[in-house]
């Protein structure tokens, strides 16, 4: 069985391919997930080509894809998430309360306590502030508490079988597999269904690319390391381009009558186009206050912004710097943009 299986993972990628076959039936419809384990067993084999191709070596590659196994509950979690009508967004407000509760508050406040230590060499080192480290570790796992119990290889080849982003998912197998050769140990793979995993939430290439290790261990532990996941996750903001100094935003007050018709946005966003198209055209915060709009907190009024009513208005009003455009890297998503940054407010005051 063990040469068997050797041989078949020595098979030329076209050969690979064909045994694999289509991921969808006719037309796009989705097979049965019972009709799936035979392809997706021939499709591991694609995998692993592709993986020794990329440099990953044999040992990893037969520990990685030992007795793995089609997993329909993966697809069927992707499959409910739910879409979203830019004409008919749903409230900001129930969004709010779940995100910005008494839990993450009180939780964001403990471990920048217990984290006192740490935070403060690691915002200089970064330029970006604890309060957004906490933030997004608290929205993504409220601090360690739950990560995701996925068996993260399984995930990922599941959905790079599935095929409706194959190219995103078997590249992040790929990835999980390079994670495996630096020595991550394969029981610390798990996560979400999606492949995210430790306790920021990093995607394998993301883990590749911008995991640091903070305590000087040599290892970038973000499962168990507070200062390595505090690091990476200002690596990440940093490389996005984090600007040191300037707020994500503020709350502002909006006046009666404004005419919001002059302020649609003129640009194409090259990310998120979808969520940007929600936001106005930008305005320096003194022409803002020139218009009437004022901000709730201290900006200064050089600092570039753009006006957002998430529930339209008269509902609540924010100006969004570049550095919401930041955390919208992070998770392509205004409302979890708007509830990490309120978070952040929230944790520091």
């Amino acid at each position: 069985m063990a040469s068997l299986r050797r041989t078949l993972f020595a098979a030329p990628l076209s050969l690979l391919l064909a045994l694999a076959g289509p991921a969808t039936g006719p037309a796009g419809a989705q097979v049965d997930p019972v009709d799936h384990e035979g392809g997706f067993q021939a499709y591991l084999h694609v995998l692993a080509a592709r993986a020794r191709a990329e440099g990953v070596s044999e040992p990893t590659i037969q520990r990685m894809t030992a007795g793995l196994t089609y997993n329909p509950r993966v697809i069927a979690l992707d499959r409910a998430q739910p879409g979203s009508t830019p004409n008919s967004p749903p409230a900001f407000a129930p969004y709010y309360r779940t995100h910005v509760d008494a839990a993450r508050i009180n939780g964001g406040k403990a471990m920048a306590a217990s984290a006192a230590a740490l935070l403060p060499g690691i915002e200089a080192q970064y330029g970006v502030p604890s309060k957004i480290l906490l933030a997004i570790w608290g929205h993504e796992t409220n601090y360690g508490r739950y990560k995701g119990d996925f068996d993260l290889a399984r995930s990922l080849a599941t959905l790079a079988f599935e095929g409706r982003r194959r190219d995103l998912f078997t590249a992040e197998f790929i990835a999980l597999l390079k994670m495996a050769d630096r020595g991550v140990e394969r029981r610390q793979m798990v996560g979400s269904w999606a492949g995210a995993f430790g306790n920021p939430q990093f995607l394998p290439s993301v883990y590749l690319r911008l995991a640091r290790d903070g305590d000087g261990d040599a290892r970038a532990d973000i499962w168990n390391s507070r200062a390595d996941t505090l690091a990476s996750i200002a690596n990440y903001f940093r490389d996005a381009g984090w600007r040191q100094g300037e707020p994500w935003g503020v709350r502002a007050s909006v006046p009666a009558g404004f005419d919001r018709e002059v302020l649609s946005p003129q640009l194409e966003a090259p990310s998120c186009p979808r969520v940007h198209a929600r936001h106005s055209h930008w305005k320096t915060v003194g022409e803002w206050r020139a218009l009437g709009v004022s901000p709730q907190a201290p900006i200064a009024d050089r600092t570039m912004a753009a006006l957002f009513e998430p529930d339209g208005p008269g509902k609540g009003a924010f100006l969004l710097t570049g550095n919401y455009r930041v955390i919208l890297q992070y998770n392509c998503s205004n409302y979890y943009a708007l509830s990490v940054g309120l978070l952040a407010d929230e944790i520091a005051r």
